[in-house]
This record gives structure tokens, sequence and C-alpha cells, in this order.
């Protein structure tokens, strides 16, 4: 088997074999195969695509290119979620304690942020003393106990994945649904949870721009998971305006803190709330999603949410007290108000300018290794539809930076008003199961 013939075989547009997608990964893993020939094949994927079970193929070869996650240890159905990325997203602070509440234990691998979206990681380490890095015995002792944890993920989950995104990101191949779709579920597989819930987002601060693609991407990435014996769900929400009212990292803990308070932002709740009772579903508690919400409002009604928050910055070596007194959280020098300059209603918030302007305040990396400022941030005071007059407060920027020039003016260009309201956006846009 050459790799040349394979490229000319998926140039061409024809189905690879198990077989020789199997020799390509690991091929590539081992260092066998050329970053130029694995380009070269990435970019025949971009043009011709891959058929379904192609795609479960490629994926599977990715789990086991390196280390898989024994959970087996972990008694119950264990349910994971992923998040394609956005701005404002910290529903997996809100969604492991409410669903661990409920009896389901939640074993969470999570990532650090990069560019204009925020890492879930980066998020819990605002909380002095959290540790994320755990070891396989504390991870699986936690969830048997508590039924949550969540950790960092190791370097060895998904090699094969690590090396290609690596590549497709200077090559122009990033934006391949096969790609993106195995990548995903690569390493969610390869974490050892038996039930996934998928968050796909889409709009101006999501990876998927449109509802077609992120439709796509949703239905390929459930079709992969059922055909690896894992249940999946895919919920479509809209990430055309940053989630939530908080963007930066001890920002988001605060305001997950309020939703599981019930207190939070009406997008925010119903986004968190709906993942959440799709995880209880596939763990097995609730047979309906409206039986699942319900209880779970309930949960967070009588206390219990907010108590199991506490009590997962406690067992993971944080202080608990934060949680009762969110002013104890990281608080910047620096806070800049941006006033509207015209009457009217917010007509649009270009959610990837407003994430990029609060990595620039210094809450993201604009490269891996970059140091994060937790006190970092953007509290958006007005939203789409929103009434705004001269002068009103559309945003306040937190920073420990003294130049804050670039980010108040690319929040100036994200705003956009009219003189009509617009209409109410809907939060979920669809469920793929």
């Amino acid at each position: 088997m050459r790799m040349i013939d394979l490229i000319h075989k998926k140039r061409e547009g024809e189905s690879l074999t198990k077989e020789e997608i199997d020799f390509i990964i690991q091929g590539y893993t081992r260092d066998e195969i050329p970053d130029y020939q694995m380009a070269a094949f990435t970019m025949a994927v971009f043009y011709q695509g891959m058929s379904r079970r192609e795609i479960a193929d490629f994926t599977n070869a990715m789990v086991h290119s390196g280390e898989t996650i024994d959970l087996s240890a972990i008694e119950g159905i264990k349910v994971d979620k992923h998040s394609t990325g956005g701005v404002g997203d910290k529903v997996s602070l809100i969604i492991i304690p409410l669903v661990a509440a409920v009896g389901v234990p939640v074993a969470k691998m999570s990532g650090r942020g990069l560019g204009h979206t925020g890492g879930t990681i980066d998020k819990l380490e605002a909380i002095e003393g959290f540790r994320v890095e755990l070891s396989r015995e504390e991870f699986i002792n936690h969830v048997n106990n508590y039924k949550m944890a969540i950790a960092g993920q190791t370097a060895n989950l998904a090699p094969a994945d690590k090396k290609l995104y690596a590549l497709r990101d200077v090559t122009a191949t990033v934006d391949s649904i096969p790609l993106i779709a195995s990548s995903v579920m690569s390493k969610k597989i390869a974490a050892g949870a038996d039930a996934i819930v998928l968050d796909v987002k889409v709009g101006s601060g999501a990876f998927m721009k449109s509802l077609g693609e992120a439709k796509e991407l949703a239905e390929t990435m459930v079709e992969i998971g059922n055909s690896l014996n894992r249940k999946t769900i895919a919920i479509i929400t809209d990430m055309s305006q940053p989630l939530g009212r908080e963007i930066g990292n001890a920002n988001e803990v605060r305001e997950a803190i309020e939703v599981l308070r019930g207190q939070g932002a009406k997008d925010l709740t119903a986004v968190a709330l709906s993942i959440a009772s799709y995880m209880t579903i596939l763990g097995g508690i609730y047979e309906d999603f409206d039986t699942a919400h319900e209880e779970l409002v309930k949960v967070i009604q009588s206390g219990q949410a907010i108590e199991k928050l506490k009590q997962l910055v406690s067992i993971q070596g944080g202080n608990p007290e934060v949680i009762d007194h969110p002013e104890k959280l990281p608080q910047a020098k620096h806070h800049i108000e941006v006033k509207a300059w015209e009457s009217g209603f917010v007509a649009s918030i270009d959610a990837e300018s407003v994430g990029t302007a609060a990595m620039l305040l210094g809450a993201g990396r604009q490269k891996k290794g970059d140091t994060i400022d937790h006190a970092a941030g953007i509290t958006l005071y007005k939203k789409i539809g929103d009434e705004v007059n001269p002068d009103d407060t559309l945003c306040v920027l937190h920073t420990n930076l003294e130049n804050y020039d670039q980010a108040v003016q690319l929040i100036n260009k994200a705003y956009t008003f009219s003189n009509k309201k617009p209409k109410p956006k809907d939060f979920i846009l669809d469920v793929i199961a």
C-alpha cells in the first residue's frame, strides 16, 4: 500500500477502505507519512468529501492512534458534553453540577481557549486553587463519589488528531465537515464516555456560520457517535451574539453562579437547561425532555445546583467561598464603558469581534502558550433587541492593560442599530437525535 495511490484515489472521489484509512492514520502518527503527502490528502478530502462510513472509520482510526480512557470502573451511564465553541459559552460550568445533582455521572474532559473562543479549563482556573490536572484514579473516584469531575485532556488522547489539526490549520483545510466531525468525535470517544451531547453553535461567533452547515456537521457527528456505540444527540444553538452577558474567565464563572441561583440571562439559562435535560435523558434518569427540564428547574430553585457547584470546587482544590462571594474572583484594574452613539434598537452584535476584543484585553490567547488574565473580559449591558439612547452604556471592558484602544474599536464596529425592534431570536435552533 502506498500513500501516493491513496491520495490519487481520494482525489478522484473514490471511497477508501477501512484498511486504507488505518494505514494513513497509523503511518502519519508514526511519522512514516510526511506532512506534504498528508496535506495533499486533506485537500483531496476538502474537495471530494467522505462517505459517512469513511468518516466513522477515519474517526475510529484516530481514536486508536493513542491511549483511550477506560471509565468502566465508574458506575452508571457516563455522559459527556462538547461545544463546537463560541463567545461567552460557559455552559459546561453550569451543566456539570446541575446534571450531577440528579445522579448522572459527568466525566468531563475539557480544553483551553484559543483565539476568540474561551476554554472551560481556563475559566475554572479563575477560582483560586482549582486543580484540573487529576490522576486517573482521582478522576474516577470523584465521579463515583460525587457524580462529577472535570480534567484537562491528556497529551496521548487521539494524538493523530492533534497532529492533523496543526497541519490543517496551515493548509486551509480546517473547514471541512468530515475532518471537523472526525476531529471532535475522536477526542470525545477516546475520553471514554458512554453518551455524548453535542452543542453545535451557529452564527457570527461560531465556526459554522450558516444553519445548513451546522445541521450537516451535527448530523455527521451524531451518526459517527451512534455507529461507534456512543449514544449521541446534537443541539444546534444560536451564536449570532455572545451567549449570556459575560465574556472572560472570572466574569463567566460569576455568570454561571447566577444561572445556578436561578438569576441568569434568559438565553444562557435556556441553552444550559436544554443541554442538561438531554444529558439526563441519555443518562437514564428521565424519559422525556419536558420532565427532565421541569425537574432540573426544581433542582436550581431548591438550591441543590449551587451546592453541587460548591462541592465541585471543593473536591478539586478550589476555594468554595468564591461561590457565595464571587467578588473574591480576580478583578481588573480598568473598567472602560462603551457608549451608544444613536437612538433605536440593537440590531446585531458581531460575536466574533466581541470575542476578539476580549482576547486583546487579556482574556484569551492569540497563540498556544500565551498567558491569560483571568480578570479581563467584557460585560454586555445591551444585546439584540434592547432599546438604546445616546450615551447609554453598551458594555464595559475589564482589563489590566494600559492600551485598550483596539478592543474599543472592535466593540464599536461590532454593534449595529435599527429604528425597528428586531424579532426575538430562538436560542435552540434544532435537535438532531
